[in-house]
């Protein structure tokens, strides 16, 4: 299947620059360095276009995209491409449920709503879902708040053939991901686990925000370890914030087994990575998945669509 795709984005932050950018940076030199799947079901990276954009800064509301994207607080890098004007001018975010109608209005020509505002506002996420709900789009939320997993919710959307992705990125190589793998292959090779822990710093707007909201992250970032973990055997710690890291990610992730003998072993691993740009090199991939589904009027969740969350349909809220 073929056509462009059109998507409005919520959140006019580091995730969206990276996502913007990295857009143009695909069109003008055709590098696939980074993209993990170049087409999905005849949709190319370059068939996605960002139609409309809705943020809460009045610093942001009004400008063009490709111009708000680079204002304060966001600290993402600029990359090696030339920006045009996007003619997407920021609209006023929704407020309050009372708005909903407005931003549905608002959603017209677009196929897929892209939540990638700060997590902790679950209301405001549900409200951005009803609004993609009314204007017939699909909906992906990439916070870690609760919305795919609302099974009333859930259900609206799978009776309107109206796909609904979520809840949060599986970062395309970020501190879950790695901490699964490691798990795993532990279990894999035959060793047992005594206790493991991450520790996860970063320098954005979105962090700061997570660590004075950090319930719902820190549960969904258990749901993405693996299935039967001792409860007390892995340690995730408060997230920490520190500005001068910027748009950078560091996580020390340490493992403590037992191999043949009941002989240790003992495994610390540092990973320092672009938090946007693995939120973006994701979001990609959900967007055309969405889109595909929507165009086949598959609802709901997709079950493709799994492995590139934390927190999908059916684990813990």
């Amino acid at each position: 299947m073929t056509g462009r795709v059109k998507v409005a984005v919520v959140g006019v932050g580091n995730n969206t620059s990276a996502l913007v950018q990295g857009l143009a940076l695909h069109r003008q030199s055709g590098s696939l360095v980074g993209i993990r799947r170049p087409v999905i079901d005849g949709l190319g990276v370059d068939d996605v276009d960002v139609v409309a954009a809705f943020a809460t800064s009045p610093e942001k509301i009004g400008r063009d995209l490709a111009e708000a994207i680079f204002l304060a607080p966001n600290n993402f890098p600029r990359l090696p491409c030339d920006l045009p004007r996007a003619d997407v001018p920021v609209t006023k975010g929704l407020i309050d449920a009372s708005e909903v109608s407005r931003v549905a209005a608002a959603l017209a020509g677009a196929e897929v709503l892209l939540y990638s505002a700060p997590s902790g506002r679950p209301e405001t996420a549900q409200a951005y879902a009803e609004a993609a709900h009314s204007a017939g789009v699909a909906f992906i939320n990439t916070t870690a708040d609760p919305v795919a997993r609302d099974p009333q919710l859930l259900g609206r959307f799978e009776a309107a053939g109206l796909p609904l992705l979520g809840d949060d990125l599986a970062s395309q190589f970020g501190t879950s991901v790695l901490h699964n793998a490691l798990l795993r292959l532990l279990k894999e090779r035959g060793l047992t686990m005594v206790s493991s822990y991450q520790v996860n710093l970063g320098g954005t707007a979105d962090f700061r925000n997570l660590v004075e909201n950090p319930d719902t992250k820190m549960r969904s970032k258990l749901n993405a370890l693996p299935e039967g973990r001792a409860a007390d055997s892995v340690e995730v710690a408060p997230l920490g914030y520190l500005p001068h890291l910027r748009s950078q990610k560091v996580a020390h992730l340490n493992l403590e087994a037992q191999g043949w003998g009941e002989t240790s072993v003992s495994l610390d691993v540092k990973l320092k990575v672009h938090d946007p740009s693995g939120a973006a090199g994701v979001n990609i991939d959900l967007v055309r998945i969405a889109a595909n589904a929507l165009r086949n009027g598959r609802g709901g969740h997709c079950p493709e669509a799994t492995s590139l969350l934390k927190s999908p349909p059916g684990t813990a809220v």
